[in-house]
């Protein structure tokens, strides 16, 4: 069974690293490389609530 939360494009997991260490920057949460399973729920929330909004940004942007 395929992970749920698998980058679709192999190439862009990369990229999608440096988005998401980029977004805990912003909300001020540090991450560790690899496993971060010790972060709060709040913690992790605030990440993916950064990256939802930057990505609805820049979809919103492409359509001006």
């Amino acid at each position: 069974m395929k992970s749920s939360n698998s980058v679709m494009v192999p190439e862009a997991k990369e990229a999608m690293e440096r988005f998401k260490q980029q977004s805990a920057s912003e909300v001020g949460v540090s991450l560790k490389q690899g496993y971060n399973g010790d972060l709060t729920s709040r913690q992790a929330g605030s990440i993916g609530g950064q990256m939802v909004k930057k990505m609805i940004e820049s979809y919103e942007q492409g359509m001006k």
